[in-house]
């Protein structure tokens, strides 16, 4: 069985999606649709796409299995619940939705109509935390006592051509890229039972230094230092730092700390880069390269892994409630920051088996 999906949403991150298509067998992209109909033309003749529809009728056509929802956040949640009420599955980018409230609703109603709800980032898939998941299983470095993640930078408004979305609501560098580092560490650690947080706004005003809008000012409306410890349900704990107010960082990516040794990761937006290994005894770190067969930019194997499922009636690895757990413990970083104590957490998922 392979599945017909529909993509809507023709911007940037398509492409990639379009291009590794043609490397998947379980699913081929049957049509695409776009608000600016000219971005679906385009991207339709670039990569061979059968049809250019227009969103509405995507969303009802009886031909798509699946909606590709590659739309901008806050459009997300909208055109899942849309597309799950056609009784279409559905895989988004990153994050599931902006607000719990969608997230939640978006689950609810894929179990309702009995289809499959997924999200990016699928980057947990690919070579490097999947070496990393089979050193932890196989006892490399013995019970797990830690982990520590950080994404340090500076803020986009120095390359990025419209940064303004990265600092108003659903923004900020926790929502913007925390889904790939929490992602990992859930996938690897499991689910988080507690949390607390710390978050502010460094400037609140940024330059925008890029072309073309150089010169403009952004006034900053969500945190930009961001901060969490977590308490994992299996009793490791780990603490979270993304930033968009550092000048410059040696901190590592990932690091998994174990009795008996340490799993250094490289940047968790990746795939296949080099995992380090260090064990206790040892004077040097060990280098270890992923095996694998799929392209070094990978995404889209999330879909093609909820595709198989489908067909096959097993649960997907990049799933809503993988998804929604993480969009819940981002929202619970900040909550707790606001209101000065720790915050429970409501959701839970499974930890995913990683055999692809």
């Amino acid at each position: 069985m392979t599945l017909r999906v529909g993509l809507i949403g023709c911007g940037n991150i398509s492409g990639i999606y379009l291009e590794n298509s043609q490397t998947f067998d379980s699913f081929t992209i049957e049509a695409c649709a776009d608000l600016d109909r000219a971005k679906a033309e385009e991207a339709a003749a670039a990569y061979g796409v059968p049809r250019v529809m227009d969103v509405d009728e995507l969303i009802a056509s009886p031909e798509i299995d699946l909606v590709l929802n590659l739309t901008v956040p806050h459009a997300h949640a909208e055109v899942a619940v849309r597309a799950i009420e056609q009784k279409k599955h559905v895989y988004s980018e990153k994050p599931l939705a902006i607000t719990l409230e969608d997230g939640k609703r978006i689950i609810e109603k894929a179990a309702e109509y009995g289809v499959l709800a997924g999200s990016a980032p699928d980057t947990f898939l690919g070579g490097s935390i999947q070496l990393a998941h089979q050193l932890i299983e196989e006892g490399e470095i013995g019970r797990i006592v830690g982990a520590t993640a950080f994404m340090m930078s500076r803020g986009p408004e120095s390359w990025h051509p419209n940064p303004e979305f990265f600092y108003h609501a659903g923004g900020g560098p926790m929502y913007d890229m925390g889904p790939y580092y929490l992602t990992a560490l859930v996938s690897l650690l499991g689910p988080v039972k507690r949390l607390t947080g710390s978050a502010r706004i460094t400037y609140p005003e940024r330059l925008i230094t890029s072309e073309p809008k150089k010169g403009e000012k952004i006034i900053v409306q969500v945190p930009t230092h961001v901060t969490g410890l977590l308490d994992f349900e299996q009793g490791a704990s780990a603490t979270i730092t993304t930033s968009f107010d550092v000048a410059a960082a040696r901190t590592p990516f990932i690091e998994i700390y174990g009795e008996e040794g340490t799993i250094s990761l490289p940047d968790p937006n990746h795939f296949h880069l080099p995992v380090l290994l260090k064990k206790v005894g040892e004077d040097d770190w060990k280098e270890l390269k992923p095996e694998t067969v799929l392209p070094q930019n990978a995404r889209g194997v999330g879909l093609a892994d909820m595709a198989d499922a489908i067909a096959t009636g097993r649960r997907p690895r990049a799933n809503g409630d993988m998804a929604y757990h993480v969009l819940e413990i981002m929202h619970g970083i900040h909550h707790s920051s606001d209101y000065g104590h720790h915050y429970e957490m409501e959701s839970t998922c499974e930890k995913m088996d990683f055999v692809l």
